[in-house]
């Protein structure tokens, strides 16, 4: 059985339908910022705290909507499952890339670069954006 990592993550989306896309200093995998939920802390508020560290995004909570709960291997961390509570926002505001983010890209979600995503970007997050209005998010499995 492999360890599983709660993490909170954004489909920030900007004017023309673009999502932002963020690598990891050290790491190849492009994903959606985010990060691991501490003990405690509600999903939403490791989000938002986590947007504020990494690319110095402040957002309230009703700017979210949820789009869904993903699993997939961990991009950066092996052996590792990631089980993602995640929210997509449109943001007009500009973002910087902070703390451990060496790379920021915005992408068509339905036309991705030849870029290396994360399994969880790429088989979940984006194709669950791109059919958003008949999905419905499953549960991760503990």
């Amino acid at each position: 059985m492999t360890a599983a990592i709660q993490i909170a993550a954004a489909v920030l989306l900007d004017g023309a339908g673009k999502v932002l896309l963020v690598r990891k200093a050290g790491t190849v995998a492009f994903m959606q910022p985010g990060g691991k939920i501490e003990p405690g802390e509600y999903p939403m508020e490791a989000l938002r705290r986590e947007l504020k560290e990494e690319i110095d995004l402040e957002l309230g909570a009703d700017a979210f909507t949820y789009l869904g709960a993903f699993s997939a291997p961990a991009a950066n961390e092996p052996g590792h499952q990631v089980c993602a509570e995640v929210y997509v926002a449109r943001i007009t505001e500009p973002v910087t890339n902070r703390a451990e983010i060496a790379e920021m890209i915005w992408i068509d979600p339905a036309t991705p670069p030849a870029i290396q995503l994360a399994q969880l970007t790429e088989y979940h997050i984006l194709p669950a954006l791109l059919a958003a209005g008949t999905f419905r998010g499953t549960t991760c499995l503990q």
